[in-house]
């Protein structure tokens, strides 16, 4: 009788060890990068691109873009919070434009303080739609 105990726990044991199941990996910020607007942003006739800027909304600071476009089209901006998230803590907003048609091309963002009608720092962004 003891040697059937001993046999299975050690059985159990070895069941216990040799689990296939992964280990979890600790979550890890996917922040997206910052858009650096000293590199060319070169894209397709069709394509989709992103431009990300960091962006801390508890501020009440948020971009807009200045001017009218040429040569792409808005399709959508989301902001992602940075990890963890805490109060006060920033993230990116990142905007996502068509190329509609070929040539180069400039998106501007301002950067507006709370109740403002004017932007306190611009950045631009050269687009090469090829």
């Amino acid at each position: 009788m003891k040697k059937i105990f001993i046999l299975s726990v050690l059985s159990i044991f070895i069941v216990g060890c040799a689990s296939s199941s992964p280990t979890p990996n600790p979550a890890s910020n996917t922040r997206p990068a910052i858009t650096d607007p000293f590199q060319p942003i070169e894209v397709s006739t069709g394509e989709t691109f992103n431009i990300v800027v960091a962006t801390n909304p508890s501020t009440g600071y948020h971009w807009e873009i200045i001017g009218e476009l040429s040569g792409v089209e808005f399709v959508s901006t989301e902001y992602t919070a940075d990890e963890p998230v805490a109060p006060g803590s920033g993230g990116v907003d990142v905007w996502t434009f068509k190329a509609v048609s070929s040539g180069e091309t400039q998106i501007t963002f301002g950067s507006y303080p709370p109740g403002a009608s004017e932007p306190d720092q611009t950045v631009t962004f050269n687009i090469v739609v090829k």
